[in-house]
């Protein structure tokens, strides 16, 4: 990539190449069978409120199968263009840290004992990181990479128990701080448009998680998924939903990047569930035409005439 064609951030595949320099590795998705404790009954029943995981888990992970089974699947969906590709064991789907220690651990070494996987992501929820396997993990990280993704969603503790996360921001920043300190690297995970957020509190978030130890972040739009408790709020009463406009989006986004702390990675802006699942919104564009958008309104200088966007948060 030329400097002309370089975000105005620090992009997914830019960090990637700082690991494995000239080679191309990509996620391959799995489903490793955990569960979560908002739908077990643990902390409450029925998931968050938002949550199908039909709508962000490819066909060749939405049935249990052994983990070798699913990355020799998913590699030979990209092996014909990219023979020489490698591959990172993404465990996504429900809360990958949420089970016997014994068994999380079993499932990462048959991902990482495939030949072509060179490291893991593991997506979870920062009230399930039990010590004994935070201290496994500190010991993989020196020796695989190793990312582990923190479903955030927000740092507002109302919005959080509205939608049934089951945790506080507290909890998240305690566990980021833990996973930091164990040398692990931190991903987040942030939604954008929760019911009962203000615009100017959405933009706190990126204050927030820039306090915090975090090497990279993935930001979404709110979606209504149809099968979701959401869906059915949404329904019922859709004057408590503000549901973006493209634009909106983009100039959202736009405010809350440069709100963050620069050396962050940004993975993606937004997402896009299966047409079939979405209720709302129903956007016209494609993820690469708003992240092509979002790189454009960020390498734009700002108008002199335009009032800046901070907001400062009173103690």
């Amino acid at each position: 990539m030329s400097r002309a064609d370089s975000p105005p951030y620090i992009d997914f595949s830019t960090f990637l190449c700082r690991y494995f320099p000239g080679q191309k590795v990509q996620k391959i998705t799995l489903t490793a069978g955990f569960s979560c404790p908002t739908r077990d009954g643990s902390r409450g029943k029925g998931g968050c409120t938002y949550c199908n995981n039909k709508s962000f888990s490819p066909n060749y992970a939405t049935k249990l199968r052994p983990i070798t089974e699913q990355i020799d699947e998913g590699i030979s969906f990209f092996r014909r263009k990219y023979p020489e590709m490698k591959y990172l064991a993404y465990f996504q789907s429900y809360t990958n840290t949420y089970g016997e220690v014994a068994d999380c651990i079993a499932k990462y070494e048959e991902a990482l004992s495939h030949p072509d996987v060179v490291g893991l992501i593991i997506g979870t929820r920062p009230d399930c990181m039990p010590e004994p396997l935070l201290h496994y993990l500190g010991e993989l990280s020196r020796r695989t990479f190793l990312l582990i993704e923190y479903g955030v969603e927000s740092t507002w503790d109302k919005t959080l128990e509205r939608i049934q996360r089951g945790h506080t921001w507290q909890d998240s920043v305690a566990t980021i701080w833990r996973t930091h300190q164990a040398g692990i690297m931190v991903g987040a995970h942030i939604i954008l448009g929760l019911p009962g957020e203000s615009r100017q509190e959405m933009l706190l978030h990126a204050d927030r998680l820039s306090e915090l130890p975090i090497t990279t972040l993935k930001i979404h739009q709110l979606q209504i998924i149809r099968g979701t408790l959401m869906a059915g709020e949404y329904l019922q009463t859709p004057e408590d939903f503000h549901l973006f406009t493209e634009e909106e989006y983009i100039e959202l986004c736009v405010d809350f990047v440069h709100r963050l702390r620069p050396d962050i990675v940004l993975e993606r802006f937004v997402s896009q569930s299966p047409p079939e699942l979405l209720l709302a919104p129903r956007w016209g564009w494609k993820n690469y035409e708003f992240t092509a958008k979002i790189r454009k309104a960020l390498s734009t200088p700002p108008s002199s005439n335009q009032p800046s966007t901070q907001v400062i948060e009173t103690k």
